[in-house]
This record gives structure tokens, C-alpha cells and sequence, in this order.
């Protein structure tokens, strides 16, 4: 059974139709490799309409531990070179229009520029840890705080307001 999505009209900016959600994990999801608190909760919330992908080099270690009991629907441990050409060749195999990514590092510039340009969201993501300016520039929209960049598909009229023409 297809998940319902989230649909968001935002005048002047268009529709979006968000099936998925593809995000890095280190420095987007966690803090040292230690998962945000409030990240399980807003997952939870949303897993009833979206499919949640992670995607992570996995630096420290950590995803799998930290993300055990959190409906995702896969996590993605990329290897060798060029992570981010990985990442943006599953968001565009996702469907690109129908994903939000959320990322914060250089790795993560080809999937948001995939969302930004495809007709999903992209948003770069500051935890504390630092955003790439690459992943600032390619994306739709940089906010501090995974939580508060999960909200806006969880309160989609914040999404809107920042977005509208």
C-alpha cells in the first residue's frame, strides 16, 4: 500500500507532492554520532506518510545503533569514493520530485541540488556541527536544527511561508 505524502502548495514557489525523505545522517541526524534528541519522535510522526531513507559515510560509527527502533525504511552505509555522486544517483532513483533531503556536508550537495532542481525540497541542515557552503547553495532552504527542518513537513504552513513568492 502507497503511503499517503505530503502535499504543500506554496504560491509562487508550486506544488509539492513529498513521498520520501532521504537524509545524511552525521552532522544532519546526530551530534558526534549521537542521534538529536527529538529525531525518533518526528521519524515516528512521519513514517505513516513517507518512506525514510538515510544516507551516511556513518563516520563515527554509530547509525545503526542509534537509529534501532526508528521506522526507517532503509539506511545506506556509502563506501569508497565519490559519496556524493551515491547519494544523488538513490535520490533521483527515489524520484527526485517527490523527496525531501536533508543534509549538511560537501557529500551532501549532489542530493539537495537532485531535490532542488528535480522538484522535491532541499534543505541544509546546521546542528552545530557546521554546513558545507555547498550544501548551503544548493539547497532550498538552510535551517538551524534537524527538529526544526522536520517540522516543516510536520507543520506544513511554516514550509510555505518561507518558500512563497
Amino acid at each position: 500500500m502507497a503511503k499517503a505524502g505530503i502535499r504543500i502548495d506554496i504560491p509562487g514557489f508550486g506544488k509539492l507532492e513529498i513521498r520520501a525523505i532521504a537524509s545524511d545522517f552525521t552532522g544532519t541526524l546526530a551530534f558526534d554520532g549521537k542521534l538529536i534528541k527529538g529525531v525518533k519522535k518526528r521519524f515516528k510522526n512521519l513514517a505513516g506518510k513517507l518512506d525514510i531513507y538515510v544516507l551516511t559515510a556513518d563516520t563515527f560509527g554509530t547509525v545503526r545503533t542509534e537509529l534501532a527502533g526508528i521506522p526507517v525504511k532503509k539506511i545506506v552505509t556509502l563506501k569508497g569514493n565519490a559519496q556524493d555522486a551515491q547519494k544523488r544517483d538513490f535520490v533521483q532513483k527515489l524520484g527526485a520530485r517527490h523527496v525531501a533531503v536533508f543534509g549538511n556536508g560537501n557529500n551532501d550537495r549532489l542530493q539537495l541540488k537532485s531535490a532542488k532542481d528535480g522538484g522535491g525540497l532541499a534543505v541544509a541542515v546546521d546542528n552545530g556541527e557546521g554546513c558545507a557552503a555547498d550544501a548551503i547553495l544548493n539547497a532550498h532552504l538552510f535551517v538551524t536544527g534537524i527538529n526544526h527542518a522536520l517540522d516543516l513537513l510536520l507543520q506544513s504552513d511554516r514550509c510555505k511561508a518561507t518558500l512563497r513568492f
